[in-house]
């Protein structure tokens, strides 16, 4: 089964911080299907490397209202409001290390918005009846 188009996609110019403060520019392509409507999914291109995560939607909304004090997210995904309110901060965690991304806060609402005009939080299960339906026949017929 080919992977469908995304419905929305936004791509951000973000900065990836290391710790010993240099910055570096990387790319963030933020995908959203409506028939996967919990799932948004980014890929960081970076210099020299390509990184692909699955963030919880609504993680990334909270995330646009969230502090560093309180932060959306408990795992690998973390996301708040930085200091300066034109950015939001991602801290990513994985088997290969830690990231923080600064990216600018206006793409970032602007895609949640986009995708709540698709599928308004709250309704997301009624997007996913059908999709589960055609992968357990998929399945079936495999």
């Amino acid at each position: 089964m080919a992977p469908r188009p995304f419905d929305v996609v936004e791509v951000v110019t973000m900065q990836l911080v290391l710790s010993d403060a240099t910055v570096l520019g990387v790319t963030a392509e933020l995908g959203f299907r409506a028939a996967d409507p919990y799932t948004v999914r980014a890929v960081f291109t970076g210099p020299h490397s390509m990184s692909t995560w699955l963030v919880g939607r609504e993680l990334l909304a909270q995330g646009l209202v969230a502090t560093q004090a309180a932060p959306a997210g408990t795992g690998d995904v973390r996301v708040w409001r930085d200091d300066d309110p034109t950015y939001v901060l991602i801290s990513l965690s994985g088997v290969e290390g830690d990231a923080l991304l600064a990216a600018p806060a206006e793409p970032v609402e602007r895609f949640v918005a986009t995708t709540q005009q698709l599928v308004p939080f709250g309704t997301e299960s009624t997007r996913m009846d059908p999709e589960i339906s055609r992968l357990i026949a998929a399945l079936l017929t495999a």
